[in-house]
């Protein structure tokens, strides 16, 4: 009898320990953001203080391409202005505006800013917490780019590291938020392989109050893969079978890019709007 006891005994505990096993894998959500080992904080930027941002941390981008135009038929300028660019209760904002403004020798109708990092660096967490401008027409964006791309008037490029042509050099799209389309959060990698607007490599989701509220955007980004989280949740991964030169351009420095572009069929109502940033955090 004590026999049987003791078997019955295992068998029970047993039992209980699988439920409870099976009852915490059902109640962790499949999506969530996967532990890592980038706990070490190497940079980060919490736009603390009064006036303009720091400019050891970031370069106003503001040359225009050949043509005059933006990439993308995008219709603004990008001034280095404290206007469209500051620092205020500890919050970056960057400002779109309706205003006519000429600049090497071009006249536009509307203003925003494009701020590179002057920091780069390979694989890491990326930590923003942010809000979205509004209205129609309105295109902001927090991404990366590989220090090697050749656009001339951007910081790596001016520092002669510019030896590739998007998209061959690869993009990181963090974020990106269209007015036409409000609350809808949209991550993207560009690669030789799929790039523009056909890009193959996109996913996103649709998150309350963009605009109003603020929500951490993060990306976790190692040798193998790249995961794209809003508060904590994950909404694409990027993890291509094979990994080559067209594929994963992905195991060297990139930099920070954070803009608001305008598009052609911005509301004709549209004043202002901004992008403010309570802080962006990098950990390895």
């Amino acid at each position: 009898m004590k026999k049987q006891t003791i078997i019955y005994s295992l068998l029970f505990l047993g039992t209980g320990l699988l439920t409870v096993l099976l009852f915490t894998s059902l109640r962790t959500p499949k999506n969530t953001v996967p532990n890592t080992n980038f706990t070490k904080l190497v940079w980060s930027d919490e736009f603390n203080g009064e006036g303009p941002i720091d400019p050891e941390k970031w370069f106003l981008q503001t040359q225009l391409p050949p043509g005059g135009s933006w990439w993308g038929g995008i219709i603004q300028h990008y001034t280095d202005r404290e206007e469209n660019t500051f620092v205020k209760d500890g919050h970056l904002n960057l400002v779109a505006k309706k205003e006519t403004f000429k600049d090497q020798g071009v006249t536009k109708h509307y203003t925003a800013a494009r701020l590179n990092s002057k920091f780069a660096f390979t694989h890491g967490k990326i930590e923003v917490r942010a809000k979205m401008p509004k209205g129609i027409g309105t295109w902001p964006a927090i991404w990366m780019l590989n220090t090697n791309i050749d656009e001339d008037g951007a910081y790596w490029d001016n520092k002669g590291f510019g030896t590739v042509k998007w998209p061959a050099c690869g993009e990181i799209d963090i974020l990106e938020h269209w007015g036409k389309n409000q609350d809808y959060i949209s991550s993207a990698v560009h690669t030789a392989s799929s790039y523009g607007g056909q890009v193959a490599n996109v996913g996103g989701r649709t998150i309350a109050n963009v605009s109003e509220d603020f929500h951490t955007y993060s990306l976790e980004w190692t040798a193998e893969k790249m995961t794209f989280n809003v508060d904590g949740i994950k909404h694409y991964e990027y993890n291509p079978t094979v990994k080559n030169t067209k594929t994963w351009p992905f195991d060297s420095d990139y930099y920070f890019i954070l803009n608001i572009a305008i598009e052609p069929d911005i509301d004709p109502d549209f004043t202002e709007s901004a992008m403010v940033v309570d802080y962006i955090r990098v950990y390895q």
